[in-house]
C-alpha cells in the first residue's frame, strides 16, 4: 500500500532535517530529463494524454515522479515516462533507475529501496 511521503525527516546528533515531496520531486525530475532516450516525463492520466496529444507537451511533468513510503517506510520511486524512439529501452530504463537512485541518495543520504520506470510513449 502506497503511503505519500510529503515530507522525510532525518535525524541525526547535530540535529533534524526536513526534505520535502516537492524538493525530491523536482530532484527526480531533472535527473530524469537530463538522461539519454528521455524525451519527456509526462502524467498517464486519460485528459493529460488527450491534451499532451493535441499539443505535443506535457502540461503537469511533476505527475509522472510518484514518490512514497511502503510499510517498512522503504523510500520508493514510480516514474512515468515518454522515450525517444530508436534508443535501447532496457538501456534506458537501466540508466534511468541508477541515475535516480545516485542522485537522492547523494542528495539527502536516504537509501532508494526500489525505482520503478514505466515507458508510457514513445516519441518519433
Amino acid at each position: 500500500m502506497k503511503e505519500c511521503c510529503k515530507v522525510i525527516n532525518i535525524e541525526n546528533h547535530i540535529g533534524k532535517i526536513v526534505v520535502s515531496e516537492n524538493y525530491l520531486r523536482e530532484l527526480v525530475e531533472n535527473t530524469v530529463t537530463n538522461c539519454f532516450g528521455v524525451a519527456d516525463v509526462c502524467n498517464v492520466s486519460t485528459l493529460s494524454s488527450a491534451i499532451a496529444a493535441i499539443t505535443g507537451k506535457c502540461l503537469d511533468k511533476s505527475k509522472g515522479v510518484d514518490i512514497y513510503l511502503d510499510k517498512k517506510d522503504n523510500l520508493i520511486i514510480d516514474l512515468h515516462i515518454t522515450v525517444a524512439y530508436g534508443t535501447n529501452i532496457n538501456a534506458v530504463s537501466k540508466s534511468i533507475s541508477h541515475k535516480v537512485r545516485f542522485a537522492v541518495e547523494e542528495s539527502i543520504g536516504v537509501p532508494v529501496h526500489q525505482v520503478n520506470v514505466f515507458i508510457d510513449d514513445m516519441n518519433c
